[in-house]
């Protein structure tokens, strides 16, 4: 059964770009209960690399690992070079304000206008002056189409405004890679491609490197380069590779059925 989801232009291949993280041998867990196993894969500079699978598989655990939000139970994640848990913490401090991050929530602050929540990550890590500052929060909300509305409050905007107001957030910083938790979740399908051709151009404009969480088939073929499948029966990957590829060639049945919408057939854990 052929795709019916067309990739954007300038995302039908994955980048020849240098590893930018690296996910060796990691293992997730909560106490005694093992989350996935024995993940590896490379993201390169410039990817739009999915995490992909289905409920419970541990996508977002999977993101929270790789932003320094929780420590492995084994294995090391490499952020351009630096294995981030064998790193001092002030190194690995420095590392992850590289990354910025955006919730399937937005995650702004209600009480403060858009102008003040991208404001304040500039304000805890830079030496930037308030008038620098009003000018960076100006061309943020411009660069994701909410010019004009600094003074705006979350609750004022759509769901839709307040994914890109979280975005903004996350550009506070200048990161290189961007990492993204659900960032359709809640939003009707035409919402959510405007989002998702505004990270194209995101990472088109700006040179970043993007890491989804989804689920959600138009974002995994749509825009991917590369990918790594979670099996939450399993617990560990089955598959690593473009999206699209995977789609057309892939022989695991659980991936392929995922890939397709179709019913998987029973399988044995890899």
């Amino acid at each position: 059964m052929p795709s019916t989801f067309e990739p954007r232009p300038g995302c039908r291949a994955v980048p020849q770009g240098t590893p930018h993280l690296v996910v060796e041998g990691l293992t997730m867990a909560y106490g005694s209960r093992v989350i996935q196993r024995d993940l590896s894969f490379t993201i390169l500079r410039g990817d739009i690399f999915v995490i992909m699978g289905g409920s419970g598989c541990g996508k977002s655990t999977l993101m929270r690992h790789m932003i320094g939000l929780k420590r492995p139970a084994a294995g090391r994640i490499v952020f351009d070079g630096v294995s981030l848990w064998e790193a001092e913490a002030e190194e690995r401090a420095r590392l992850l304000r590289r990354a910025g991050v955006t919730y399937q929530s937005a995650a702004l602050w209600s009480s403060m206008t858009l102008a003040e929540n991208v404001a304040l990550p500039m304000e805890l890590y830079t030496d930037l002056s308030p008038a620098e500052i009003r000018e960076l929060v100006a061309l943020k909300l411009a660069l994701v189409g909410l010019a004009g509305l600094e003074d705006a409050y979350p609750a004022e905007l759509s769901g839709g405004m307040r994914k890109r107001a979280g975005i903004a957030r996350a550009l506070a910083l200048d990161p290189e890679i961007l990492f993204f938790d659900e960032p359709s979740a809640g939003l009707d399908p035409i919402t959510s491609r405007r989002l998702d051709d505004l990270i194209v151009e995101l990472r088109e404009n700006l040179g970043t490197t993007v890491v989804l969480v989804t689920h959600e088939l138009p974002t995994v073929l749509g825009i991917g380069t590369n990918s790594v499948f979670l099996d939450a029966e399993a617990r560990t990957q089955r598959a690593v590779g473009d999206p699209k590829r995977l789609a057309e060639t892939c022989r695991d049945p659980v991936v392929h059925a995922f890939l397709h919408r179709e019913e998987p057939a029973e399988v044995s854990t890899p």
